[in-house]
């Protein structure tokens, strides 16, 4: 299990802004380890309970509020992250477990007993989360992702577009699956990850980030069908 503590800013941008500001990052920062190409896939798979309280709680902007997700990168992966997300007022904590394919279906399917197996104090607390208070699979969503990382600090700068979702089918491990977008094809989510405080010199960088911050949840988007008001 892995836990990190840290800060999260949102910027919305344009595909154009997007591509400067990362012409700029190429130049003095490393692409992160999951980078093929420039960019990679991602796909999670969000739980949420029968009455979405995870998801009413971000959209009332609760302080603390949390997501519970399965995360691949690709479909054919062999494990799967388990991850709880969980804002504590201005801090991120998230925590990860590394489970199997095998059992991430199995949780797909309800049977979080699977988890009680791995011996580790989170994969039982993952267990009573699941079990305890009724979590089942909602939407899946999945994007294309370009990030920067700087040693120090741990820092991470990412550039997340083709959001896309899909309600009603869980096949997280699909070779295709049909999703819909929920995000303008030119717009692209920024966002700025680090511990404490920013350097110096990205600060210096990400002043071509010409706004205010936002709130942009990718699973809340990938809701929007069934709750329209989020239109």
């Amino acid at each position: 299990m892995t836990t990190v503590l840290r800060r999260e800013e949102k910027y919305l941008l344009t595909l154009r802004e997007a591509l400067q500001c990362a012409a700029r990052f190429e130049k003095i920062l490393p692409a992160d380890r999951f980078s093929q190409n420039g960019s990679y896939q991602i796909r999670s798979l969000y739980f949420d309970t029968v009455d979405d309280r995870d998801f009413h709680d971000k959209l009332t902007e609760q302080n603390c509020r949390q997501k519970i997700r399965l995360r691949i990168y690709s479909p054919s992966d062999s494990h799967v992250k388990l991850e709880l997300k969980q804002k504590q007022n201005a801090y991120q904590k998230k925590q990860s477990l590394l489970i199997t394919r095998t059992d991430a279906l199995a949780l797909i399917d309800g049977r979080y007993s699977v988890l009680l197996n791995y011996g580790d104090p989170f994969a039982g607390e993952m267990f009573t989360r699941l079990a305890g208070t009724c979590y089942r699979p909602r939407t899946i969503i999945e994007y294309s992702r370009r990030a920067f990382m700087a040693k120090e600090n741990n820092i991470r700068l990412t550039f997340d577009s083709r959001i896309r979702a899909l309600e009603g089918s869980y096949s997280l491990f699909s070779p295709a699956l049909p999703c819909y977008p929920v995000m303008p094809g030119d717009q692209v989510i920024f966002e700025v990850k680090y511990n404490q405080f920013l350097l110096g010199y990205i600060m210096d960088i990400i002043r071509c980030v010409d706004r205010r911050s936002v709130s942009a949840s990718k699973y809340c988007l990938g809701r929007s069908l069934s709750y329209p008001l989020l239109g």
